[in-house]
């Protein structure tokens, strides 16, 4: 098990973020984190990555405890994270924004994630010089995702990396999340489209007022009636 998550709760201050919250996830595994607006589903990834601190419980990743760790170690140990709504530097180009995503590593492995980066992402080593606030959503996206990459992570949060894209580029992006994975990259995915995320994850969780109330494998999630009802627009 690569990061297992264990009874965590936290707060945006006296009101209730996430309680009794547990989840796993294992080396090389896509893990989707499904739930509607204000479930918690943010809070859980920002508390992983170490930007909001739990008030209980205890998270582990890769053996060492990381409950208490600050978020620049944390990126360091190996987690790092695409945040919703993008968050690039509009005014930097494409390549500055990957290097912000580079500071914790050496001019050359910088260079190699450059190169990888833009292996991944052609329209992004096309635009290298371009200002990333002139960049379609789905670039951005794809800028969002490649700077996370830039740290060379064991487990990449994606926080609703569909959010705002027209159907064509939701599903360019998917692609692009089963091809990260391909070369054994952990991936914990938020995502509202529960359609595309429960066909893309191994394993799902379902989130409901800061509580874990559904946890299974995809196809039997994307089978159950609540979810089938309640995520995947089917009302029979």
């Amino acid at each position: 098990m690569m990061l297992e998550v264990d009874n965590i709760s936290a707060s945006y201050g006296k009101i209730a973020a996430l309680t009794n919250f547990s989840l796993s996830v294992n080396e090389g595994e896509i893990v989707t984190l499904i739930g509607a607006n204000g479930a918690g589903k943010t809070t859980a990834l920002k508390t992983i990555s170490g930007l909001l601190r739990t008030q209980a419980g205890r998270m582990v990743f890769s053996g060492a405890d990381i409950t208490r760790t600050p978020p620049h170690k944390i990126l360091k140990l190996g987690i790092s994270m695409a945040p919703e709504g993008r968050r690039v530097f509009p005014r930097l180009s494409v390549a500055e924004n990957l290097e912000m995503g580079a500071f914790t590593r050496t001019p050359a492995e910088t260079r190699s994630g450059m190169e990888k980066a833009f292996s991944l992402f052609p329209i992004l080593a096309e635009r290298r010089g371009q200002q990333a606030g002139t960049l379609s959503g789905g670039e951005q996206q794809m800028l969002a995702i490649g700077r996370a990459l830039m740290s060379n992570p064991k487990l990449l949060l994606l926080d609703e990396p569909s959010l705002g894209l027209a159907p064509k580029m939701v599903e360019t992006i998917f692609g692009i999340i089963s091809n990260i994975n391909l070369d054994r990259t952990a991936i914990l995915l938020v995502e509202q489209n529960a359609n595309m995320a429960l066909a893309t994850a191994v394993r799902g969780y379902v989130l409901e007022s800061g509580r874990i109330v559904l946890e299974d494998n995809a196809p039997a999630l994307m089978k159950n009636e609540q979810v089938r009802r309640s995520y995947l627009g089917e009302n029979g």
